[in-house]
C-alpha cells in the first residue's frame, strides 16, 4: 500500500504559478499511474492531469497548455507545475495513485490552491 503526501499549495495571484509535489512511500513507485485531481465544495472531484507508469500524460482541457505533470521514479515523486493560474483553478488538489496490477486507488490528504487578487 502506498502513502501519499502533497505539498506546495497556497495563495497566488491570477497569472501566477505554483508547483505542487506529491511524495509517495510504502511501495514501488513505478507500479502506479499517478494523477492530480481537484475538488471545490459542492462539486465532484475532477481529473486535472495524469501520468501513467510509462510516462504517457493526459490533461483536462481546462488546463492544457498551462499545467505540466511529471514524475521522478527515483525519488518517488510526482509534480504538477501550474502556470497562468486563474481564479477558476481554485480548489483542493489531491494526489492520486492507481496500482497498475490491482487497480487499487489511493489518495493524499489534499492541498489547498487559491487563486485570487
Amino acid at each position: 500500500q502506498v502513502q501519499l503526501v502533497e505539498s506546495g499549495g497556497g495563495l497566488v495571484q491570477p497569472g501566477g504559478s505554483l508547483r505542487l509535489s506529491c511524495a509517495a512511500s510504502g511501495s514501488i513507485f513505478s507500479r502506479y499511474h499517478m494523477g492530480w485531481y481537484r475538488q471545490v465544495p459542492g462539486k465532484q472531484r475532477e481529473l486535472v492531469a495524469r501520468i501513467r507508469s510509462g510516462g504517457t500524460t493526459t490533461y483536462a482541457d481546462s488546463v492544457k497548455g498551462r499545467f505540466t505533470i511529471s514524475r521522478d521514479n527515483a525519488k518517488s515523486t510526482v509534480a504538477l507545475q501550474m502556470n497562468s493560474l486563474k481564479p477558476a483553478d481554485t480548489a483542493v488538489y489531491y494526489c492520486n495513485a492507481e496500482d497498475i496490477y490491482t487497480t487499487n486507488v489511493y489518495w493524499g490528504q489534499g492541498t489547498q490552491v487559491t487563486v485570487s487578487s
